[in-house]
């Protein structure tokens, strides 16, 4: 990979450019007369972050950048009209900003659309190819100091996911939750004693 960064005044210029390459190989064991199958492919991915510092404590930044769905090698070998490696194109608008000494929070826009989107069948112990899929959503970080060693934390994310081959109303995609949500407090005390009580929510 390349990772460049370019500096002009308050703004921040970040490019990169990283190049993947995967080798499918497939055997059934429980069909020993069929023969091994294989696949391989290349994959570009490029990125374009821009942040601006708008004061010491408040900084906005636009990511983009181009990756990859990760396959199935099941997928890959036996089904060679499906794409090796679905695009996934995304981006994120956002802030992060530091209103007291110590709390810092960090939101967020953010778009990804996946060129194939993979479901799980777990009665069949495969993965299928179900088609692009689109989704939109707000993101919402908060870090806390409480004292000198107990912090908090919260994460939340609403996301709305559609499936973009499929009428309205059938559209909805597979085990992907609108709202999730975590969080916890973590010590790291001076006598050396470090633990943490977190929880986890996900939605339906």
């Amino acid at each position: 990979f390349a990772n460049e960064d370019f500096t002009f005044g308050k703004w921040r210029i970040n490019a990169g450019l990283r190049l993947d390459y995967f080798d499918f190989q497939y055997q059934d064991q429980l069909e020993s007369n069929l023969p091994k199958q294989s696949d391989n492919q290349f994959f570009a991915s490029p990125k374009l972050n821009f942040f601006y510092q708008a004061t010491p404590a408040t900084q906005f930044y636009l990511k983009s950048g181009i990756g990859f769905h990760s396959n199935d090698t099941r997928v890959v070998v036996n089904e060679p009209n499906q794409p090796t490696l679905p695009a996934a194109y995304g981006a994120d608008l956002g802030t992060i900003f530091k209103p007291a000494d110590r709390l810092l929070i960090n939101t967020a826009l953010w778009y990804l659309q996946l060129e194939q989107e993979f479901v799980y069948v777990g009665d069949a112990g495969v993965v299928e190819p179900s088609g692009r899929t689109r989704r939109m959503g707000v993101d919402f970080s908060a870090r806390y100091q409480l004292t000198d060693w107990l912090f908090a934390d919260l994460d939340a994310t609403y996301t709305y996911a559609r499936s973009i081959d499929d009428a309205e109303g059938e559209n909805l995609i597979p085990l992907a939750p609108q709202f999730t949500n975590i969080g916890g407090l973590t010590v790291q005390h001076p006598s050396g004693f470090n633990g943490s009580l977190r929880y986890r929510l996900l939605g339906d």
